[in-house]
């Protein structure tokens, strides 16, 4: 595996990504987490991952020469959070390909986030998901060494989340 920048002319990969997420996501029948339509098509989606790759860091996980996985770190979350009172990288729009599962994909590019963030002389490093449904995904970030910090909600309640942080 080969983790790479990204750059804009990226953003068609890392939204295929994002939309095979969403549809296998659908197959297991979740679809409160981003819904069932792939991102694609939502002009909202596009411009959300427009938005993080021009003003953040885009990388691209690659096994040989085909993009698996995804992530982008900016200097602070989405505009549905407030920002912390000391210096942070914060990860978005983590996406693996699903047919590589089980391959270690998303714990390198977190592993790799983690790396760039004390290359960059950042010791926080955070993220919020999902929350509902099993809370398998606030699990999943918690295997990656990152703890529970705030609950909140979007939506009127409607779409539980999570952020998590990992001190470097």
């Amino acid at each position: 595996m080969r983790i790479r920048k990204g750059t804009t002319d990226d953003i068609p990969v890392i939204l295929a990504l994002l939309d095979g997420a969403v549809e296998w996501l659908v197959s297991q029948g979740r679809t409160r987490q981003w819904g069932s339509r792939p991102w694609s098509e939502l002009p909202r989606g596009v411009e959300t991952v427009r938005t993080y790759v021009t003003t953040g860091e885009p990388w691209i996980a690659e096994i040989d020469g085909i993009p698996v996985g995804t992530l982008t770190l900016t200097d602070g979350p989405g505009p549905y959070l407030p920002r912390v009172d000391e210096p942070e990288r914060y990860v978005h729009l983590l996406a693996v390909d699903h047919r590589f599962s089980g391959r270690g994909i998303g714990s390198t590019l977190l592993a790799h986030a983690a790396t760039e963030t004390r290359r960059a002389g950042v010791r926080l490093l955070r993220v919020d998901c999902y929350a509902g449904d099993d809370g398998e995904l606030v699990d999943y970030y918690e295997r990656n060494g990152f703890t529970r910090t705030e609950a909140f909600t979007i939506g009127d309640d409607t779409w539980p989340g999570q952020v998590l942080a990992r001190r470097l």
